[in-house]
Order: C-alpha cells, then structure tokens, then sequence
C-alpha cells in the first residue's frame, strides 16, 4: 500500500525528477501504464508549468533506467530463476508468467537486436523485451541504444498526444481522450509489426534454396 500512495503522490506532483522515476517503474518488471504519466506532464507543458523536451527526456531516461533493471536481473540471474520468478506469487502480482516471458524470449530471438527498439512501440511488450536481452547477454551499448530510440519515440507520440489534447479539450475530458488515442496507435504498432513479420517471412520463402 505504501508503494501505491509513494506512485499516487509522484502523479500528484508531476516534476521531471518524479516522471523519471515513474518511468522508471513502468520500464522495469512492475505494471505501470506510462499514458498516465506523459500525457499529463505534457498537458501541463501547454500550460507551461514545464518544458515539453524536457518532459520527453527524462520520460526517456527513466524507460533506460528501468529496463537496465530488467536487463541486468535477466543476465545476472539465468533463465531458470526469472522462470521461477514469473510463475511466483510476487511475479503474478507484477503481472508476469512463463507464458509471456517465453513470448518475449521468442520474439527477441527472431527479430535480433532491432526487436529491442521494435518491442519498445508493441503493446505488452514493451516492459518484457529487456529481459530477454538481457539473457541472451546483448551488449550495453546496443541495447541502450536501441531501448533509448524506441522508448524516445514512444515517448514523443504520448507527449503529442497530451500536448495536442490539451490544447484543444478542457481537462474532464482529458484522460479519457489520451486513453482512446494511445491505445489506438498501440494497435497501429501491432499492425505494423504483424505486417512487416510478413514480409519478412514472405521474403525468406522466396529466397532460392
């Protein structure tokens, strides 16, 4: 319960040191939607409480800082223990399953090192894809790199979103509006990967044996 009122008081006092930290908590193994933090931080830099560069980079210095996290407890701990950890208690309570690890496991395995910045845009799995770099012992500089590209500009889509919203809605209307449009553009991402998997696919099939 302290852990929900320490989040409660950060969205509370939205500053930059607060939206790294919850970013921070969104990007690591615990669920934490980041819609309700840079629509908001970006709906109070319209009304020019903050900066709206600002608010976008330290969004994206928090989403590195919590996947360096999961990045570093997947290297360090193997396979076997973050399996056992996903089929806890405390790693159902985080929303976690061998399932969902084993989705994010085959998907880095597919894609490479770009699923790192694809997976970063995807819908559920976004916070998982730094656990399977991490076991597969990507380097640093690379996982940073593309973590930072792919959180960046998710980050600059939902500081948009609530930037633009602000601007033309009045504030009751405001969640629910940035709720609506992030989602549909997570979709959009969905469709996109799908497709470009396609293609891929398509492309291995055609190449002569």
């Amino acid at each position: 319960m302290e852990s929900v009122s320490f989040i409660q008081w950060c969205l509370d006092n939205l500053n930059y040191w607060t939206i790294t930290i919850l970013m921070t908590i969104e990007s690591s193994f615990i669920p934490f939607p980041s819609e309700v933090v840079v629509p908001p931080a970006a709906y109070m830099a319209y009304h020019g409480e903050m900066n709206i560069f600002l608010v976008v980079l330290f969004a994206t210095l928090g989403a590195e800082l919590g996947a360096i996290i999961n990045y570093y407890l997947a290297k360090f701990l193997g396979r076997p223990i973050i399996y056992k950890f996903a089929e806890s208690r405390f790693g159902h309570m985080c929303l976690l399953n061998a399932r969902k690890i084993e989705h994010a496991e085959t998907y880095f395995q597919k894609h490479g090192a770009i699923s790192t910045f694809i997976g970063r845009l995807v819908p559920a799995v976004r916070q998982l894809i730094s656990i399977p770099a991490g076991l597969a012992q990507m380097k640093l500089h690379k996982f940073l790199l593309y973590t930072g590209l792919g959180a960046g500009v998710w980050n600059m889509i939902l500081a948009a979103i609530g930037y633009f919203v602000g601007a033309a809605l009045p504030k009751e209307e405001f969640d629910r509006v940035v709720n609506e449009w992030s989602h549909t553009i997570g979709l959009v991402f969905v469709g996109i990967f799908v497709l470009v998997i396609l293609y891929l696919v398509y492309q291995g099939v055609r190449k002569p044996k």
